[in-house]
């Protein structure tokens, strides 16, 4: 691609990029994905994968392909760390299907992206570039002209529409002027347990998505690979991080924020071995995702955000399909479509931020705010906090849209 030729550039094959690539050539776009990486390695750990995620991800032909080797927990548990109390449960399994319409899944990164890459590589729409990674930007006139390096040389590539889905350190988001992110202070500790190497130890239920909450940390536990292994993530404060990804963790430190746990917390915790630490980097919202000149930022590119609503692959899913949606709706209008994309993907992320925010609060409360949250949460019992979660689970592209 040396002129405009009409085709729709991603920087990014990760969940975000890969959604988008399928998303926009079910749209009948053609698309080149170009990843800086040389190979699209099996990486990261467990995510959760709500209704309003999964929705899109069936209607874009992903879901079979992911079913077989994810887990559909049947709720959602949230447990005093000291006493492993139950303070709320939110019910899933066909009760989610029944009332958002889509599973809640919880499965393995590398296995959605995976399934991802087994859409995207049967779609003759789709062409992936490994190693190549875009180094600039021309936004001048109609349409985008992005610099791409492979094998030691640059080259041009013309385009109707940029797409950066290049993560949390998106090199198109620093092109595109938009804010850089910044490190939150928080530590991300991962791990995973494979059952069949505990055989007769007990575990948490294999059946739920189990959160403990305290203080100075909340751990998520919950079954990943066909209930082959428990996936285990931790938040702490942690010390000034530097702009990269995984370390190995020091167990010592992450036992001493749990101090006064109950054993079951501090068993599981040395049960897991070798823990992996991630820096929890946010990116804000009010920076531009959009140029009209034919540019966007989706998922981390555009918003990375802490962990605590579970929604970070979610709104990336969300974000590529409302984009080739907007795209689609408003053909030969760019400018105009991305207008709108940004006016509805602003509005919902900053809603599920403010989430996220809520349940970083809740969960971390002490003293007699701990006790207040217990309270209220048990008065509200199942069924209530499935209905609080109507606005989040139950998204849908085509009624937003019908907003504007």
């Amino acid at each position: 691609m040396t002129a405009n030729s009409g085709r729709i550039a991603i920087a990014g094959a990760g969940i975000a990029g890969l959604t988008a690539a399928i998303a926009f050539a079910a749209h009948g776009r053609r698309v080149t994905v170009f990843e800086r990486s040389t190979s699209l390695d099996e990486l990261g750990a467990g995510i959760q994968l709500s209704p309003n995620a999964t929705r899109i991800l069936a209607r874009l032909g992903v879901l079979p392909h992911l079913l077989p080797i994810a887990v559909r927990p049947e709720a959602i548990e949230i447990r005093r760390a000291d006493t492993m109390r139950l303070i709320a449960s939110v019910p899933l399994g066909d009760a989610a299907e029944r009332r958002w319409a889509a599973p809640y899944l919880t499965v393995h990164r590398a296995d959605l992206q995976s399934a991802l890459l087994a859409v995207a590589t049967q779609n003759p729409n789709i062409d992936i570039v490994t190693g190549a990674s875009v180094t600039d930007a021309d936004f001048e006139g109609q349409g985008v002209t992005l610099s791409v390096e492979r094998d030691g040389q640059t080259g041009p590539v013309a385009c109707d529409l940029a797409v950066g889905a290049d993560g949390v350190w998106s090199t198109l988001r620093r092109l595109g002027r938009s804010k850089t992110g910044h490190y939150t202070g928080n530590l991300a500790w991962r791990a995973m347990i494979r059952t069949d190497d505990h055989a007769g130890i007990d575990l948490p239920p294999m059946d739920r998505v189990t959160t403990v909450v305290a203080k100075n940390f909340h751990l998520v536990a919950y079954p990943v690979r066909s209930g082959s292994a428990l996936n285990l993530v931790a938040v702490t404060r942690g010390p000034d991080a530097p702009e990269r990804w995984s370390t190995m963790g020091d167990r010592e430190l992450l036992l001493a924020a749990m101090k006064g746990s109950s054993p079951d917390v501090l068993r599981l915790v040395d049960m897991a071995g070798q823990w992996t630490t991630w820096p929890i980097h946010q990116v804000a919202v009010d920076g531009p995702w959009t140029n009209a000149a034919g540019f966007a930022l989706i998922g981390d590119a555009a918003h990375a955000m802490p962990p605590y609503a579970a929604q970070g692959a979610a709104m990336a899913i969300e974000d590529a399909d409302t984009l080739a949606t907007a795209i689609a709706r408003w053909p030969g209008d760019t400018a105009a479509a991305l207008i709108a994309f940004e006016k509805l993907r602003r509005r919902r992320i900053i809603k599920v931020s403010a989430r996220g925010a809520f349940n970083k609060f809740a969960w971390h409360a002490s003293g007699p705010v701990a006790m207040v949250r217990d309270r209220v949460l048990k008065s509200r019992g199942p069924e209530k906090l499935a209905a609080d979660l109507d606005w989040l689970y139950g998204w849908d592209i085509e009624t937003e849209l019908g907003k504007l």
